[in-house]
């Protein structure tokens, strides 16, 4: 009884949020372009399952990503299990003994992003706009290891307290460079690709991570420590594509220059 209550709520909360924007799009219709709503009912019910599904989305991240998160980052910097692991005393312990965490990071990061309805339907598209020269699996595991890395390397800086700033520096300093080296027709894609990996299956997830970690790991707040696994996620993976560009025109033995033809 309790979990339907809630999902109402949720739904209730959704319903809210969502009617402005159907509110706006009626108004539009008719002030600006004038006539009613092309395929009224359609929308409606369209609109009605979005309401619904976006309720029990988040129904389903208050009730498992976010709990799941945060209970692996606790198994996993648990000191009993850190000790076995690691053969030393709690106070020896170092980043280096908490490389489950980095292991698990590196799997949740990459097979999320494999699951991702956004990057399968981009990945797709960029598939056939660009003639078969970017292959759907190459594209989504590419971009799935860069927020696999991304995801671990983030886990790293909060095990360790090093500032979020300096990474994320030199992480678009690495950017830079590979935008000036790479084929010019996967660099929009690859700065899109940080976009699509921050969805509906990574996301919550990630942060769940990020916001246990903080809370098991010793010396670390979760306001300033947990968030900022999501920027690794939106980053890395512009690294990741770019160098799948630069490999992809490396292993066609062609120029970047010549590779950029292949869109004209």
């Amino acid at each position: 009884m309790e979990l339907i209550v809630t999902s109402l709520r949720f739904v209730a909360d959704s319903a809210v949020d969502v009617l402005p924007v159907a509110v706006f799009l009626v108004a539009f219709q008719r002030l600006v372009i004038g006539g009613p709503m092309p395929n009224g009912r359609r929308i409606a019910v369209g609109f009605f399952f979005v309401v619904v599904g976006l309720g029990l989305f988040l129904v389903g991240l208050e009730q498992t990503l976010f709990p799941l998160g945060r209970l692996m980052a606790q198994q996993l910097t648990d000191p009993t299990f850190l000790l076995e692991t690691a053969g030393r005393e709690a106070a020896a312990l170092v980043w280096q003994d908490y490389y489950w965490v980095y292991l698990f990071a590196l799997a949740i990061g990459f097979s999320t992003t494999l699951a991702e309805p956004a990057l399968i339907a981009v990945s797709m598209k960029a598939n056939t706009e660009s003639g078969g020269a970017i292959g759907v699996w190459g594209l989504r595991v590419a971009v799935a290891i860069g927020v696999g890395v991304g995801v671990s390397l983030g886990c790293f800086r909060i095990i360790t307290g090093l500032p979020l700033a300096y990474f994320i520096a030199a992480g678009y300093l690495v950017v830079i460079a590979q935008t000036a080296m790479a084929p010019k027709l996967i660099v929009p894609l690859a700065y899109d690709s940080g976009g699509v990996t921050t969805s509906t299956v990574t996301v919550p997830l990630v942060t769940a991570l990020g916001l246990g970690l903080a809370e098991a790991v010793p010396g670390r707040s979760p306001l300033l420590d947990g968030f900022g696994l999501v920027a690794f996620a939106s980053l890395f993976p512009i690294i990741s594509v770019l160098a799948y560009g630069q490999l992809a025109a490396l292993r066609a033995r062609v120029s970047p220059s010549d590779w950029d033809d292949l869109d004209e």
